[in-house]
């Protein structure tokens, strides 16, 4: 074992250490496979939950629970037929639902599941990818990626529910972002720091979770996140109502399946930055037991809250959506960052 380790830490390829270049290699596949899982079972998770407020039984025939539900639904949709109508635009087609997954599994890169572990004989365990120092531009950057999946699908789709949908949705994510980035600047004036992993040890170290500090920012960012992750009662990107699928109506099959995917990842994304940044992440709130399951804990809270509000709050009309957004939501987020710069300057002067 040891003549192993060694080997992996002396032999290098292109400058860097091969022990290096498998562990991310390994650590990138962990994330992914993890990632697709989290889907998995937030698919399950949802359709059950919703059967019992709607008092029905949901999925229960295949494996117990019907846990294997999903893992048929998957097999299904990779040997469903793939329909491409006549008319549309096959590169961009193609190209649309891949984007939107790259841009769902690249803002996972830099989140911090937990904490670092040594482990004798080997080295240290990160519970992430990278630490970058400017992971909270990074994940506004990435996610901001997504909102040309949409658009290149509805455009190339030759159809006007699509393209609808997709103008929809370019409009809609970038009022959101705004709302989303506003309110992690507030975070970031706080702590001084980009790092999602810097934003946990801060609030371990002061032992205070910053949804205390920034309770107008964590309100902020709630509500812009299930607008960023296109999900109710902020769907209006596909609508069936009135879009009968909006910008996927012509996706079937794996393709249609890929967009299914990065909603789930987005929405463990978006469940781990707000864990992170507002509730200690693996720190846990007032450093109360740190662990990795306060992330685990953060991200089935809000999927909860994700599920819970789509079975519940009806769809808004579009036009009360962005009003929502430029009307309320920016305005109160520029009064939380003046308010917060006083606060700053105050304190510190003290």
């Amino acid at each position: 074992m040891s003549s192993l380790v060694t080997f992996f830490n002396e032999t290098a390829l292109f400058g860097w250490p091969l022990s290096n270049i498998v562990y991310l290699l390994v650590l990138c596949l962990v994330v992914i496979v993890g990632g697709m899982s989290g889907m998995a079972l937030g698919t399950w998770f949802e359709r059950r939950f919703i059967a019992l407020i709607q008092v029905r039984k949901g999925p229960n025939r295949v494996g117990p629970l019907g846990l294997f539900q999903p893992l048929a639904d998957g097999i299904k949709t990779f040997f469903k037929e793939d329909i491409i109508p006549v008319g549309v635009d096959k590169p961009l087609n193609k190209l649309a639902p891949a984007l939107a997954l790259f841009a769902a599994m690249m803002a996972m890169a830099v989140l911090p599941f937990g904490p670092d572990v040594a482990i004798p004989g080997w080295g240290t365990l990160t519970l992430y990818i990278s630490d970058l120092n400017v992971g909270v531009l990074y994940l506004l950057g990435v996610g901001s990626l997504h909102v040309y999946g949409v658009v290149l699908a509805g455009w190339s789709s030759n159809n006007k529910y699509a393209l609808l949908g997709a103008l929809r949705g370019a409009a809609q994510l970038v009022s959101y972002e705004i709302v989303l980035g506003m309110s992690l600047v507030g975070v970031v004036m706080i702590t001084g720091e980009m790092s999602l992993k810097g934003i946990v040890e801060w609030q371990m170290n002061h032992k205070i979770p910053l949804v205390l500090l920034q309770p107008v920012a964590f309100g902020l960012y709630f509500i812009a996140m299930f607008a960023e992750t296109n999900r109710p009662p902020f769907d209006l990107v596909e609508a069936d109502t009135e879009l009968t699928g909006g910008f996927h109506t012509e996706y079937s099959g794996f393709r249609y399946a890929l967009f299914m995917i990065a909603e789930y990842m987005a929405m463990i994304t978006v469940s781990v930055v707000a864990t992170a940044c507002f509730f200690g992440g693996w720190g846990g709130p007032f450093g109360f037991l740190p662990g990795i399951w306060w992330t685990f804990a953060g991200i089935l809270f809000f999927f909860f809250m994700f599920v819970w509000v789509r079975a519940t709050i009806p769809r808004l009309r579009y036009d009360q959506l962005m009003r929502f957004s430029w009307s309320y939501l920016i305005p109160i987020g520029l009064v939380n960052l003046a308010v917060t710069a006083v606060a700053i300057v105050v304190f510190d002067a003290k």
